[in-house]
């Protein structure tokens, strides 16, 4: 593109100079004409010196023609019949117009002038127009815009090997970072992109590619780790289950006492009871975790009143904390301004139930469990405190892994922290455990909300 616009430049440049040159011959052999007129008795007489024509020798063999006319349009000298412009605009100080035409199928530049003759009778008008072929104007073209082209075709052609020569030298390490990828099983995600041998500005390519994997590698592991655990924690009550059923089969066939065999299909069935509801929670759990770390957590926000999951909450684990006997309470101030939080409803739901059943569970029977809310400069904060036996110091950070669970004498999946970390991710929030200041053992979960935009 840029040649081709250099190019057309440097043509129009060339046009106009060889323009200029040839009106400039065409006037100067008009003037010279115009000089050449004299009076011969009653009559203006015009003669053709050499020196008129001698301007349009050129190597292109050009033609030229010359009209000279007088007032009423009798030739004085030339050729009859040479086209004038019509109508006539001779302007500047030499009173002349130059046009294009034809003439005997040959295309002409022309130009036309006047000169003023006077005798005793006054002034006569006389028109001089003198023509020629542009075969000498084009060749002037030819010879001042062709060298320029010429120019730039080779600096192109240079620029094309240079800018591949340039390329293929630089590209190197890039291929080499392409095979060194290309070798590599892309099922293992084990290899590391050597940056010694790379430039420097490439280096943190293949730093961000290894970042990248390792990243990767870390995901893939911890998936790996999920599915080992998920598979265990579902074989276990399905391996029951399978033992239950076969009790119940035996029990059928071989015991003949009625009462006996009632009483142990009762226990047989209170089993089953108990470890599909087991298989149950597990998978509930298992999908919850799957939907709080899916992409589309963290889109799809809304304005949800903070306080009123909590209220819901509460009415429906109070029958849960009654069978345990457990003090559970409310405390949220009347005043609920500030307690919007931007979340999915199910999801935030699910965040504060699995909190406030994580400490009915793990409190002990007469225990006391407080579900709070309260709004803060820099959003909302949620709290659940409890005095139960607590988290060890040395546990705290391994609560939030999958099926981790601090003491194995209670009922639980070991996902309910892990939900709740990944939620709270999902819409910005922090979880934070510590010590419960106001008993004198048990634990204090505070998870801290942003400010809801647009409030």
């Amino acid at each position: 593109v840029f040649v081709a616009v250099c190019g057309f430049l440097s043509w129009r440049n060339a046009a106009e100079v060889a323009d200029y040159v040839q009106d400039h011959d065409l006037l100067a052999s008009a003037k010279v004409l115009s000089d050449r007129l004299i009076w011969e008795g009653d009559d203006v007489r015009a003669s053709v010196p050499p020196a008129a024509l001698s301007l349009f020798v050129s190597p292109a063999r050009d033609h030229v023609f010359l009209s000279v006319t007088d007032a009423n349009g009798r030739l004085l000298a030339g050729l009859p019949g040479f086209p004038l412009p019509q109508p006539r605009r001779l302007s500047g100080v030499d009173r002349a117009q130059w046009y294009d035409a034809s003439y005997e199928g040959l295309p002409v530049r022309a130009v036309i002038t006047q000169r003023s003759m006077y005798d005793v009778a006054g002034a006569r008008a006389i028109t001089i127009a003198v023509g020629k072929t542009t075969g000498s104007r084009d060749h002037m073209l030819h010879s001042l815009w062709w060298p320029t082209m010429e120019y730039l075709l080779v600096a192109l052609l240079l620029a094309i090997v240079l800018t591949t020569l340039a390329l293929t030298w630089e590209l190197r390490p890039v291929v080499r970072l392409s095979r060194q990828l290309a070798e590599r099983d892309p099922l293992h995600l084990d290899f590391v992109v050597d940056a010694r041998a790379l430039h420097t500005e490439l280096r943190p390519v293949a730093e961000t590619i290894n970042r990248f994997v390792r990243q990767l590698r870390k995901h893939s592991e911890a998936q790996r780790r999920f599915i080992a655990d998920a598979a265990h924690q579902l074989r276990t009550p399905l391996a029951l289950q399978a033992s239950q059923i076969e009790f119940a089969r035996y029990t059928r066939a071989h015991r003949q006492n009625w009462e006996t065999r009632r009483a142990d299909m009762d226990a047989v069935w209170l089993a089953l009871q108990t470890s599909n509801h087991r298989l149950v929670e597990v998978t509930n759990k298992l999908l919850l975790l799957a939907q709080a770390e899916h992409g589309d957590a963290h889109t799809h926000l809304e304005h949800v009143d903070l306080a009123a999951v909590a209220l819901r909450s509460v009415e429906h684990l109070a029958a849960l904390a009654d069978r345990r006997h457990i003090d559970l309470g409310l405390d949220v101030a009347k005043s609920t301004a500030g307690t919007l939080v931007q979340a999915q409803p199910a999801l935030l739901d699910a965040l504060v139930s699995n909190l406030l059943d994580n400490a009915l569970r793990y409190t002990q029977e007469g225990g006391r469990v407080t579900l709070g809310v309260r709004a803060a400069d820099a959003g909302a904060v949620l709290t659940v405190e409890d005095n139960g036996p607590g988290i060890p110091a040395e546990a705290i950070e391994r609560v939030f892994e999958r099926f981790y669970r601090v003491s194995q004498d209670t009922e639980g999946t070991g996902l309910g922290l892990a939900i709740v970390q990944e939620i709270a991710r999902a819409f910005s929030a922090t979880v934070h455990l510590a010590p419960n200041p106001r008993e004198a053992h048990g634990l204090l979960v505070t998870v801290r909300f942003p400010a809801a935009a647009g409030i």
